[in-house]
């Protein structure tokens, strides 16, 4: 039985997301694997790569064949150049934790409504117009 390291599709029809899995060679892309061994989510930025690296090593000393995909992410993250006993990569880039928008208390807000809106309404002007005109008219 050949055993490959290869990807598994999940996700909606626009936002994939994979898992690296070790499964049988002749099985489905999404079919039965016998292990979970990392996570690969290109649609963040920068993307997002987990890989266990002990089960990495642990398959690739069993003679598991990484498919292309499965190859450049192990590259990227260093595995490969272990396995093989050459100088690792640089580091990958990690997403830049977000800032913390302050909240309307720490900006020192009041809760004090002013009551009334600080422009007219044009409709309200008129019909106070024509009312005052109507009333001067008739006395």
């Amino acid at each position: 039985m050949a055993v490959k390291i290869k990807l598994k599709r999940l996700g909606k029809i626009r936002a994939p997301h994979y898992r690296i899995v070790i499964a049988d060679s002749r099985t489905r892309r999404d079919g039965r694997a016998i292990e979970e061994i990392g996570k690969y989510q290109p649609t963040y930025n920068p993307s997002i790569i987990e890989v266990d690296a002990d089960r990495v090593a642990y398959w690739l000393g069993v003679g598991a064949q990484p498919t292309e995909p499965v190859l450049a992410i192990l590259k990227k993250t260093g595995d490969w150049q272990k396995f093989k006993g050459e100088p690792a990569p640089a580091p990958l880039l990690v997403a830049a934790p977000k800032a913390v928008r302050p909240s309307f208390d720490a900006l020192g807000g009041d809760d004090e409504g002013k009551g009334e809106a600080i422009t007219q309404k044009k409709k309200a002007e008129k019909k106070d117009e024509a009312a005052a005109e109507s009333a001067s008219t008739e006395a």
